[in-house]
């Protein structure tokens, strides 16, 4: 029996290369833009609110990589549990994410974080599942070079897709009408692909973010005192990274359950330090407050960035182990 890549025509056989399975790839990533629009050489996907993962798979080997390569088997072990059972031979690229009242939610990701093995991922509350949108290598052949609608065809034939294994859907031309429709139902936004985009390995404009809500990670630098019967702390101090410095963007204190607060009050003590590891900013609390070394990268929404590059009313969503925080810079569309 043939395999599928051996199956495509000539015409597009070409753009495909054997090779052994490397290690590792590093994900295409998006441009955020505002730049909404319709094209029938464009494909629209749901922008899912969750951890980007990559999955390896080889045979009875599956290994789940976040991008910065740290393993998510032990996070999401129904996933690689699900994906070794296929037995199969490829690198996948997709979202893990869990959902509350029908949309993606990272803070209901988070809830999942202590279930580190099968039985008590089985046994938790929160169902994860996999919504995968991409395949860059199959079979012994790199397919990167295939345009993105032929990647997701090879995709859908290749996997067989059952709970937690999403094959991640999308529409074709109608941009426009998908956002305005996925920003009522509460999603995070949509996704826009050129349809005839290959696979790179680097941020770009062939991928597109059209954002309902302002989501975005931010590097914590400090802490506040709590107030009044408050555990833990009070408010984070979050910053970007410029030219090198790390820029502070606000105080978030909304968000936090009692739990999260003792949890990442933990976490914050054991960064403490005496110097300040943000660049010089009138508007920086001058008292009551705990510099830390900026390690923790936090998953905050908020209403909008004012002109003063601080946030408007933020939010704590929860943790990031996904991205370095030298890696976190303030995200502008282009």
């Amino acid at each position: 029996m043939k395999r599928l890549v051996e199956k495509l025509p000539p015409s597009l056989k070409k753009q495909v290369k054997k090779m052994a399975m490397p290690n590792w790839v590093p994900p295409m990533l998006a441009t955020l833009t505002k730049d909404y629009f319709s094209d029938p050489q464009w494909i629209f996907e749901p922008k899912l609110d969750g951890i980007r993962a990559i999955a390896f798979c080889n045979k009875s080997k599956v290994t789940l990589l976040s991008r910065n390569k740290k393993s998510q088997n032990d996070t999401y072990p129904e996933i690689a549990d699900a994906l070794q059972k296929q037995k199969l031979h490829c690198i996948l690229d997709g979202e893990i994410v869990a959902f509350r009242k029908g949309v993606s939610s990272f803070e209901q990701l988070q809830k999942r974080l202590m279930a580190i093995d099968l039985e008590k991922a089985q046994a938790s509350k929160v169902t994860i599942y996999y919504y995968i949108f991409d395949v860059m290598y199959l079979d012994g052949y790199d397919v990167t070079q295939l345009p993105l609608l032929e990647r997701k065809k090879l995709l859908h034939d290749a996997l067989n897709f059952k709970d937690p294994l999403h094959f991640t859907p999308h529409k074709v031309e109608k941009g426009e009408t998908y956002f305005k429709s996925a920003c009522k139902k509460g999603w995070e936004g949509i996704m826009a692909k050129r349809a005839e985009s290959t696979y790179q390995h680097k941020r770009s404009r062939d991928w597109l973010k059209f954002k309902c809500i302002n989501e975005q990670e931010l590097v914590i630098g400090g802490y506040t005192d709590p107030q009044g019967s408050r555990l833990g702390f009070g408010a984070l101090l979050v910053g970007y990274y410029e030219n090198g410095n790390l820029k502070y963007a606000g105080k978030v204190g909304t968000g936090f359950d009692e739990e999260t607060l003792q949890v990442l009050y933990k976490k914050l003590s054991k960064l403490k330090r005496s110097k300040c590891p943000f660049a010089p900013d009138e508007s920086l609390p001058k008292s009551k407050v705990h510099w830390v070394t900026p390690q923790l990268v936090g998953q905050i929404g908020f209403a909008e960035w004012t002109q003063y590059n601080k946030l408007r009313q933020p939010r704590y969503l929860g943790l990031r182990t996904d991205k370095k925080a030298k890696d976190v810079v303030r995200e502008t569309p282009k």
